[in-house]
């Protein structure tokens, strides 16, 4: 059944569909300050305890924040699909190359655990893809940046090959790659809210 809408109609439409976009990506500023703050003390707990028990050497500080992170992320998305129980299009691409990356990410750890290499370097180059992705289907530069910058630490830590350098490096694109744009985010929608 098709129904010609009015000029006036077609606009509010558009305007709705884009109002609700915005509201969807402004969302995201929860689990890009979350999962920032938890793999940045992952990382500093692992290095600080390097030299100490196997298991810490060998990733219970990553798996602690993994397992954290689920479970904050899965109570605050549970809550959120409540509140906002319309989904655009937008919403399920950027769930859906997420929850690929997380896959992804999932396997390449058990594979490092299993072969006792560290997957830092390529976990980071790893993350460069979803945070620049998720920044190009928002047309959100700062998460763009981000992921270019995930990609320059991976490839510098590699390069370095030493342990301070690879926690400097991993930190701080933790935080100009998530943090950052998770405070931009926030604030993008506590704007959003107030209008």
């Amino acid at each position: 059944m098709n129904t010609e809408l009015s000029p006036q109609e077609s606009l509010r439409l558009i305007e709705g569909m884009i109002g609700q976009a915005r509201r969807s990506f402004s969302r995201m500023s929860f689990y890009f300050l979350l999962w920032g703050v938890l793999l940045i003390a992952a990382m500093v707990v692992t290095y600080l305890l390097r030299d100490g028990s196997e298991g810490w050497q060998n990733g219970a500080a990553w798996g602690i924040a993994g397992a954290l992170g689920g479970i904050l992320s899965s109570i605050h998305g549970a809550r959120e699909s409540r509140r906002e129980r319309v989904l655009n299009p937008m919403d399920g691409t950027i769930t859906a190359l997420w929850g690929s990356f997380v896959i992804t990410m999932v396997l390449l750890i058990a594979f490092s655990v299993v072969n006792r290499v560290d997957a830092t370097v390529a976990i980071t180059l790893l993350t460069g893809l979803p945070t620049f992705l998720t920044g190009r289907i928002m047309r959100f530069v700062p998460l763009q940046v981000g992921g270019v910058l995930f990609w320059m630490a991976g490839v510098a830590m590699l390069v370095l090959n030493a342990p301070l350098a690879t926690l400097v490096l991993y930190c701080a694109s933790m935080v100009m790659g998530y943090i950052i744009p998770g405070i931009l985010l926030k604030r993008y929608e506590d704007g959003l809210r107030a209008a």
